[in-house]
């Protein structure tokens, strides 16, 4: 009889443990999905009564979740514009949570590393590069035998803040495409085949042979993808790594509000097509017990939750930068 009333109050407490957790919804970018996770099961050891739920629904998909306060948080590679911040119920704060660049991936014989200008991706993407054998894609790689095949373009079909830093970077080097196609998390674009999510585009471009297609590095290294080195706003080649990204980085002039850009930054070893991500919530939380825990897992992000960020192919914040967010975690009132 003792063994069973043991028994049954074992499981009674295990049963109130498990309803004592609290639940924290949110919802957007793939772009940062990797690594959010891994944030998430870390996280809920050691603050045992929360618990994650996350939807890798693209970036657009996160903005429209928060602005509607459908979820916690939203997480997107693209800031707010004003419009919408101004159409939002209530003031909503940008905190950046780590840093990333996009991999320009494609599926060739034998995969040979390529070298890339702007003019050569923003050609391919436009449509007036069609052949990967193109002089001007064949001039930057002496010595590498290019097929005479159709380039097969893959771009994301969803809302995407990976895909607003791709375009923010098309529009900041090709007046053409600023002109005709401009940025946005999603766009009209002149040609090629779409994919959902970062995963998408990965499969696409590994399925098909003559693709290539934009993904953030995280999905690139996962899938064993070959990727270009770019040239950058200085003039050199460089290769997609954490230390070209964080070079990108570290020319950003940062506003209080936290919207910047990064692309086509100026520095020597800069990665070109790099970009931040934010978490996205409400200054004023409803919630209080549940405002107050975000805020908890947000400040052990941008802290600890850093050095497990470089181990998934993000960049850390720089210092100041998360001295800065923690400081405005502070604005938020329960």
């Amino acid at each position: 009889m003792k063994k069973l009333l043991v028994t049954g109050l074992m499981g009674l407490l295990v049963t109130v443990s498990a309803s004592a957790q609290m639940l924290i919804n949110g919802a957007g970018s793939t772009f940062d999905y990797p690594v959010l996770s891994k944030w998430f099961d870390v996280y809920s050891k050691i603050d045992t009564t929360v618990q994650f739920n996350y939807q890798s629904i693209g970036s657009g998909g996160g903005l429209r979740q928060v602005e509607a306060q459908t979820v916690d948080f939203g997480a997107s590679d693209a800031p707010m514009t004003d419009k919408a911040l101004a159409d939002a119920p209530g003031k909503i704060l940008h905190f950046p949570i780590v840093a990333g660049g996009l991999a320009i991936a494609y599926n060739l014989p034998g995969n040979p590393k390529l070298k890339l200008d702007s003019e050569a991706v923003a050609g391919i993407y436009l449509g007036t590069i069609t052949k990967w054998n193109d002089p001007k894609i064949a001039g930057q790689n002496p010595g590498v035998t290019l097929p005479d095949t159709d380039i097969v373009v893959v771009h994301r079909s969803d809302g995407s803040g990976t895909t607003y830093i791709f375009v923010d970077y098309l529009s900041s080097v090709s007046k053409t495409w600023a002109s005709q196609v401009g940025k946005s998390t999603s766009v009209k674009w002149p040609i090629g085949l779409g994919a959902k999510g970062n995963e998408g585009v990965a499969g696409q471009v590994k399925q098909l042979e003559g693709a290539v297609g934009y993904v953030e590095l995280a999905y690139a290294v996962q899938n064993q993808m070959t990727y270009a080195d770019l040239k950058n706003a200085a003039g050199n080649y460089v290769p997609l790594t954490l230390e070209t990204v964080s070079a990108a980085m570290a020319t950003a002039v940062i506003p209080d509000d936290f919207r910047f850009s990064i692309v086509n930054s100026p520095g020597e070893q800069a990665y070109p097509i790099s970009g931040a991500s934010w978490i996205l919530i409400y200054q004023e939380q409803k919630d209080a017990a549940r405002g107050k825990k975000l805020v908890e897992f947000l400040k052990w992000a941008v802290t600890d939750g850093q050095k497990l960020s470089t181990t998934l192919n993000y960049a850390p914040l720089p210092d100041n930068v998360v001295q800065r967010i923690l400081a405005r975690l502070g604005d938020v009132k329960f």
